[in-house]
């Protein structure tokens, strides 16, 4: 078919899943235009992926779909931390994770929370979601093969009820089309990493009794040890609704259709430590824990996302996340290159951001399936005595790219402990502020442009970037902190915005629209409206 015939759109994402789901969200929140293609029928229906944390929550608060997400994972709100037990009825148990927050500080760093939403609640909000913000998503169609020239990305879509093929022409394509990518494979990317780590079968199923051998114990996992029923109990509903991760010896050659219902009924009995408790298996699914990460993000007008570039084990909740904070940081740079107010070389710095990232988060997911004892996995502890934490790893990570002014590239992508002072290339920190009555947050502020706070000493740094958005032509908003009459922002009282961010109350912080610090200046300059133009510019790639 001509490529005069063929459709045209902006973005093609390849895959409809959590992360391509939010790619589309993202980028219709943008006003990009995009078509969404997903090889399943439908959204997934097992419930898997449960684990939303702070960051990945707070971006979907900045889209608007975080309080659908919240209603969606209502029957798991109150559900905490992480337990190991013999079994079910026994005596002996431990609490690896007590609680996610147990001194309830998060309250003070983030307008939002963690939430545990599986997967196949939260792809439906997404849907709905990213078709009202004009989304084009097509279920029961898969791209089955591309080329790309200068123009652009030449796409051949099948459709798999109807069997038509139709051809598509876009300037990029998103590959969120799960690990084993096959536009991943089209580039021949390699990976790095250890590679398959271990072996699950997971197993949905329903039992009204089993509530109450859990009794009051609201865990969002229980690790069971005993070995007839070794694995891992995941409540759905905390009422009938169950999930549990069976040990699978795939490298020994044992077969999935080893796991009969008859076998698994007793397995989860032996868990429950009760061989008459009421079990009706409802569906099983193998997966396999990995750790490994693609040697390059891409190619050309191709972009690789969530696991297509990065697989994790499930411990920490990273997988999904760090996948969908990929979509986050990519669809702004798209959006700003295809509006026209960046240089397609801002493209480039998707790489060296988020596979840092992705590299940082896979050994720390690892390392906790160690510290978890996750069934199946027998690797020793690493030699890493004093890894970060897994907030410090979710919400603490930082960029060092051409996107960000004065970063360093040897400074560690997570630092040892738990800091979000505003250092460069590091998320933006959250503040209570009013606005015209209204109580936001600042992290609030950050989504379809450029944003620069200062207080209320930097009038003259407002000035110079409402003259710079002129200028360039560029989407940049400016506020000022403070008590002041012309100040824009209300604090909370005692909380001082500058020290918060790491500067002073005549200097100035420029955030990305993804809420990362690009740049940042301690106090006034002499000619503001110069600096601000070179910065932008630099940030932007404008040259």
């Amino acid at each position: 078919m001509s490529d005069s015939a063929a459709e045209s759109v902006p973005v093609l994402i390849a895959g409809g899943s959590l992360v391509g789901l939010s790619a589309s969200v993202f980028l219709g929140r943008l006003g990009v235009k995009h078509l969404l293609v997903e090889r399943h029928a439908e959204t997934s229906i097992h419930p898997r992926g449960r684990g939303n944390n702070i960051r990945t929550m707070e971006l979907f608060r900045t889209a608007g779909v975080e309080p659908d997400i919240r209603r969606a994972a209502s029957a798991l709100a109150g559900n905490d931390g992480v337990l190991q037990t013999e079994m079910l009825a026994g005596d002996e148990q431990r609490w690896i994770i007590p609680r996610i927050d147990p001194d309830a500080t998060l309250s003070s760093i983030t307008p939002s929370g963690w939430c545990l939403c599986s997967q196949n609640d939260l792809e439906p909000v997404l849907l709905k979601y990213a078709r009202g913000q004009g989304g084009d998503i097509r279920f029961g169609t898969e791209l089955t093969s591309y080329t790309e020239d200068a123009g652009g990305i030449h796409a051949q879509l099948h459709n798999r009820e109807t069997g038509e093929s139709q051809a598509v022409h876009a300037q990029y394509l998103i590959a969120a089309d799960g690990p084993r990518s096959p536009v991943r494979e089209t580039l021949d990317i390699t990976h790095s990493g250890p590679g398959t780590l271990f072996h699950n079968v997971s197993v949905t199923f329903r039992s009204k009794n089993l509530k109450n051998v859990v009794g009051d114990r609201r865990f969002v996992v229980c690790y069971i040890t005993t070995p007839d029923g070794e694995g891992a109990l995941l409540p759905v509903d905390n009422d009938e609704q169950w999930v549990f991760h069976v040990p699978w010896a795939y490298d020994r050659g044992e077969t999935l259709d080893a796991f009969t219902d008859q076998r698994l009924t007793a397995h989860i009995r032996a868990a429950a430590g009760d061989p008459d408790i009421d079990v009706e298996i409802t569906g099983k699914a193998p997966w396999h824990a990995a750790n490994r990460v693609a040697d390059s993000y891409g190619r050309g007008r191709v972009f690789l996302a969530g696991d297509s570039a990065h697989e994790m084990p499930p411990t920490g909740a990273f997988g999904s996340n760090t996948g969908i904070q990929d979509a986050h940081n990519l669809a702004w740079k798209m959006a700003a290159v295809l509006q026209g107010w960046a240089g397609p070389a801002l493209l480039d710095t998707y790489q060296p951001e988020r596979r840092s990232v992705a590299l940082a988060t896979t050994l720390r997911a690892s390392q906790q399936a160690v510290e978890e004892q996750h069934p199946g996995y027998t690797a020793a502890a690493s030699r890493n005595n004093d890894p970060a934490d897994l907030l410090t790893v979710a919400l603490c990570y930082r960029y060092a790219s051409d996107a960000v002014l004065g970063s360093d590239p040897t400074a560690e992508v997570v630092p040892r402990e738990f800091a979000l002072g505003g250092a460069l290339g590091s998320r933006a920190p959250h503040l209570w502020v009013e606005r015209n009555g209204k109580r936001i947050s600042t992290l609030d502020l950050h989504e379809t442009s450029l944003t620069l706070l200062s207080g209320a000493a930097g009038g003259p740094w407002r000035a110079a970037a409402r003259a710079v958005a002129e200028e360039l032509d560029v989407p940049l908003a400016a506020h000022l902190i403070g008590t002041a009459a012309d100040c824009d922002l209300l604090p909370e009282p005692g909380v001082d915005w500058a020290q918060l961010h790491g500067t002073h109350d005549d200097g100035a912080v420029l955030v990305r629209p993804d809420g990362f610090v690009a740049w940042k200046s301690d106090d006034g300059a002499a000619d503001p409206q110069q600096v601000l133009t070179d910065v932008v510019t630099k940030v932007l790639h404008r040259a």
